[in-house]
């Protein structure tokens, strides 16, 4: 065997997951990535879902060299479209709700990895142009110092004797979709949140409702006794100042998951290389970096490594999640949520 041929078997063989039938392919996209050389990505820094593992892997695996520059999902979107041929990125990861937008604004290019069937339906954009690597659960983190009876679910809420901390409404995405998660456990939906402003509206007259958003910092400080954000987040805080001191939980009466997903420049000066990076993502390698990053992986399927089991909750915890049903009507909705606020929360406190 060459040496070139000895060192495509090499790279083959680190990419888990790679179909038999597909290795020709697969094949002369890493020769291609290879030349390319390197791959620059918008909102992936190390910092976010461990990125920076999948990062040096490309770099070990495949030697693409590799910046980043974190932004919003609207600024990659924009980035994308005002650079066109003078692209300076050539992948990016947007909230779920961004795809779409992203498509239509004629900036992605299609690129299905070889575990596409293994990504649910509602996870990905059917040509290949947007598909979600990780999702993100709405919870509870609770300071086990300040809170003596934890709540299980959205209804303990308003029994308790705790201050819920729900987040900048109308600003934060979080806090936002920590409305609708309570209204879907309520029996409301993506069209109807009037069961969350109900909930909040009343630990708003029982003075036990804060709008500043969780943080790490409050969360150490022990100004948060029960935050309302996403696992990702809680389960991070969580590790990062004591795992004694705070416990996660998914709401046992219902919440809401979204995603995020990769998109590709159209544009891309490294094409191949962002397409090589979007396989890594969701081989095993790549989805157990993600897990170690406290993000759940889109694949069911997927082999966890026990460090990366450790980070997460169990699965069990996520019976009564469900993903965004109506992405349309609830983006209509979100931009409501200031007037709805005001109207039936704030004017309580």
């Amino acid at each position: 065997m060459s040496l070139k041929k000895a060192w495509l078997a090499v790279c083959l063989a680190s990419l888990p997951m790679v179909a038999q039938a597909q290795s020709a392919d697969l094949t002369s996209l890493i020769e291609a990535a290879k030349k390319e050389g390197r791959v620059d990505s918008v909102g992936m820094p190390d910092s976010w879902a461990n990125w920076k593992d999948t990062w040096a892997d490309l770099k070990t695996n495949y030697g693409l060299e590799h910046q980043d520059t974190d932004m919003s999902s609207a600024q990659e979107i924009a980035k994308f479209a005002a650079e066109k041929e003078n692209a300076t990125a050539d992948i990016g990861d947007v909230g779920q709700s961004f795809g779409p937008i992203a498509v239509d604004k004629g900036v992605t290019q299609a690129y299905k990895p070889t575990t596409w069937n293994e990504i649910p339906e509602w996870a990905k954009d059917k040509e290949g142009h947007w598909a979600v690597a990780y999702t993100g659960a709405i919870a509870f983190i609770i300071n086990n110092d300040t809170v003596k009876n934890a709540p299980k679910s959205w209804k303990d809420l308003t029994s308790g004797k705790y201050k819920v901390t729900l987040g900048d409404v109308g600003v934060a995405a979080q806090a936002n979709n920590a409305v609708l998660a309570a209204a879907v456990a309520l029996g409301g939906n993506e069209k109807n949140v009037t069961p969350a402003l109900e909930l909040f509206g009343e630990l708003a007259r029982q003075k036990r409702l804060s709008l500043s958003n969780p943080t790490l910092a409050t969360l150490e400080k022990g100004e948060v006794e029960v935050g309302v954000l996403w696992d990702f987040n809680a389960l991070n805080y969580r590790d990062q100042i004591d795992p004694k001191r705070f416990t996660v939980v998914i709401p046992e009466d219902g919440s809401i998951m979204a995603g995020y997903a990769t998109i590709i420049n159209k544009y891309a000066k490294h094409p191949n290389a962002a397409k090589l990076a979007r396989e890594y993502i969701f081989s095993d390698a790549g989805q157990n970096n993600l897990a170690k990053g406290y993000a759940r992986p889109i694949r069911d399927k997927v082999v966890l490594t026990e460090e990366a089991k450790a980070r997460l909750l169990p699965a069990e915890a996520y019976k009564n999640v469900q993903p965004i049903k109506d992405q349309a009507a609830w983006d209509a909705l979100s931009k409501k949520l200031p007037e709805l606020m005001q109207e039936h929360v704030l004017i309580h406190q």
